[in-house]
């Protein structure tokens, strides 16, 4: 998310993670757990298991953790 600085040009919102950074690294910690389609919009960010279970969360460590506990209940 962005803000519109007095000049019109848009300041990035320290407070927001950088979406593509953030997916790709919950993408390179869970793809070989089982994990897939990972992405993030409207504030949901999502992936969904082998056993196509979809997991979201509002941000990417709560995803990363609703993640964790999916995987650790399967073990």
């Amino acid at each position: 998310m962005s803000a519109i600085q007095k000049d019109g040009t848009a300041r990035h919102d320290v407070f927001q993670p950088y979406q593509d950074r953030a997916v790709a690294a919950l993408e390179l910690a869970w793809t070989d757990g089982g994990y897939h389609g990972f992405s993030a919009y409207g504030g949901t960010w999502s992936a969904i298991s082998s056993a196509g279970d979809v997991l979201t969360g509002d941000t990417p460590d709560a995803l990363n953790q609703k993640i964790r506990a999916h995987w650790q209940a399967l073990q």
